[in-house]
């Protein structure tokens, strides 16, 4: 795993040392001496972690600290600090700040190495996350980078998995107000509650009778529906090898005992922001799918949708020797509907004539709006002439019923012209269907509208 860490520190010998651990793991290593120098760097460059010098002149780390996480640009780099101070108010305050972790002077080889990877693990997931929502849908992305997840009302929803009472007891009393916390004493019962839940993050005690916390851990972590839920582990003194088995397993963070309320509150609205932060990324990834293949005007499929996935259905139905019918409907004389009533009455005829289409077709085919006032369907396990008599079913129910457009309701006759084809047995291809069935159509408008025509299999 290969990654660009940035180290700060105003101390070139503590510089040093970091970089020759750093390098000695194959990571590139950037420095900078002051805070100003940090940021730029962190704005002008590809950094993957921060190890970041709480102690410095002029600009502490927490103030870098802060500027980095409230710029939208450089707020998803996670940041790692390093300090000598190790009072539980100087961790709070940098978790605060918006710190991923603490480190505290001297630095364990151990915990450094397996803490940074955890956290490249981390920023690639991110990064991969942003890169799909800026490339599918640049639009409005920075505002979505820089919401502040953390100020959000609605309390995190957590899950504790911990057999002792009174730990339960104490974190119940310490998240009052600060989570909605549910409580599994079992750790199995706790994996499939954790399965079958929404939660923001599972806290699991290592402090069982005879079960591996790790094993739960890796358990969730290996299921898709909780592989991104932060994990927390709530570690006993001397348990530092097991911590660190975790993190490579992992885990996101971990407390050791006893437990302070605000480096618990502090540390879970951490993973709680950056998960609501990723979430709301592959929202904006599937939203950006769905809008791609989706018809704005009419919520059918669009034509890249059809041209993608007509072949797929045209290969099952050959391979399987099963019929496939096509129909494509064009709206007759559209263009005098848009000169009469304008573009919106126009597109208002086009949502109602989606609306009953759908409203006529099954489940499993698939309708499209092909492009203006051309719409496809294509039917599944479908014979031709049963596809004529769906298609005569549609051409009568939007000659039958005329359309109410405007504000006032002004109603108008609209009829549509069918073209219906299917897969012809032995050589056939999507190509030739779709122009037996445009050929189809191009007879039924020219026959006088109004009609459906089918082309013999």
């Amino acid at each position: 795993m290969t990654a660009r860490i940035l180290v700060v520190d105003d101390i070139p010998a503590n510089v040093r040392l970091l970089e020759v651990r750093l390098l000695a793991e194959y990571f590139e290593v950037l420095t900078a001496s002051n805070g100003p120098d940090a940021i730029e760097t962190c704005e002008n460059g590809k950094v993957d972690v921060v190890l970041l010098d709480v102690m410095m002149p002029d600009m502490d780390g927490f103030e870098v600290c802060r500027r980095l996480k409230s710029d939208p640009a450089t707020s998803h780099i996670p940041v790692v600090m390093i300090t000598a101070l190790d009072q539980v108010s100087d961790r709070v305050r940098g978790l605060e700040a918006g710190a991923d972790d603490f480190l505290t002077k001297p630095v364990n080889d151990l915990q450094l190495m397996t803490r940074v990877k955890s956290l490249v693990r981390l920023k690639s997931l991110t990064d991969e996350l942003r890169l799909r929502a800026s490339t599918t849908r640049n639009i409005g992305i920075e505002e979505l980078l820089s919401r502040n997840f953390a100020a959000e009302d609605t309390m995190p929803k957590v899950l504790l998995i911990d057999e002792r009472k009174t730990s339960v007891e104490r974190i119940q009393k310490m998240l009052r107000d600060r989570a909605d916390l549910d409580i599994s004493s079992d750790p199995h019962a706790g994996f499939f509650q954790a399965a079958e839940t929404s939660y923001e993050c599972v806290m699991i005690s290592t402090a069982f009778a005879d079960f591996d916390p790790l094993r739960l851990c890796s358990q969730l972590r290996s299921l898709d529906r909780t592989r991104f839920v932060p994990i927390i582990l709530l570690a006993e003194e001397g348990e530092e090898e097991r911590i660190i088995r975790g993190l490579e397993l992992g885990i996101n963070d971990y407390l050791m005992r006893p437990i302070d309320q605000q480096e618990l509150t502090a540390r879970l609205r951490t993973q709680v922001r950056r998960k609501r932060y990723n979430d709301q990324l592959r929202a904006s990834v599937t939203q950006t799918i769905e809008m791609a293949v989706t018809d704005g005007l009419t919520g059918l499929h669009n034509r890249r949708y059809l041209d993608s996935h007509l072949q797929t259905l045209f290969d099952r139905a050959v391979a399987r020797r099963r019929p496939l019918s096509v129909m494509i409907t064009d709206l007759d004389r559209f263009k005098a509907i848009n000169d009469t009533h304008g573009h919106d009455g126009g597109d208002e005829v086009l949502r109602e004539f989606a609306r009953r289409l759908r409203k006529n077709v099954r489940g499993i085919d698939l309708a499209c709006r092909f492009g203006g006032e051309e719409f496809v369907v294509v039917m599944p396990d479908t014979e031709g002439a049963v596809a004529e008599k769906v298609a005569e079913r549609i051409r009568a129910e939007i000659a039958q019923a005329p359309f109410a457009i405007g504000q006032d309701g002004t109603k108008i006759e609209v009829t549509v012209s069918v073209g219906v084809s299917s897969v012809l047995k032995g050589v056939d291809t999507v190509a030739a269907l779709m122009k037996r069935t445009d050929l189809a159509l191009y007879e039924a408008k020219s026959g006088g509208r109004n009609r459906v025509v089918a082309k013999a299999a």
